[in-house]
């Protein structure tokens, strides 16, 4: 039903930049995320939007560095690109970064809440 393919992952090193993308094929308009894991932790909540690209959270930890949008050239209701810029990495954003969807009336920064999850794409900074 939802399809969600992450890509743009990579080794960077601290202060560097990545874009990640998250294309998303849905006949529901579900609220998309992002997520993060790093192993022996619950993934951890990073940014979200709606479906067309309106901001709902983000993490105060990435707030500044990290901005999440939406393709303005999305022009199918069913599929959809989200992409998170992130700026002035460090250490401490080393980890497999997920896309998700959830329920369109959830603004929830947990990842149990939400339906649908990506495969992952690495992130890796180096120092």
């Amino acid at each position: 039903q939802v399809q969600l393919v992450e890509s743009g992952g990579g080794e960077v090193q601290a202060g560097g930049s990545l874009r990640l993308s998250c294309e998303a094929s849905s006949r529901t308009f579900y609220h998309l995320g992002w997520f993060r894991r790093v192993p022996g932790k619950e993934r951890e909540f990073v940014a979200s939007c709606t479906w067309n690209g309106d901001p709902l959270k983000i993490a105060d930890s990435v707030k500044g560095r990290f901005h999440m949008s939406r393709d303005p050239m999305s022009r199918y209701h069913n599929k959809n690109t989200v992409y998170l810029e992130m700026n002035m990495l460090t250490s401490d954003d080393t980890a497999i970064y997920y896309c998700a969807a959830g329920p369109s009336i959830t603004t929830s920064d947990t990842f149990r809440d939400w339906l649908y999850w990506g495969q992952g794409t690495q992130v890796t900074v180096s120092s």
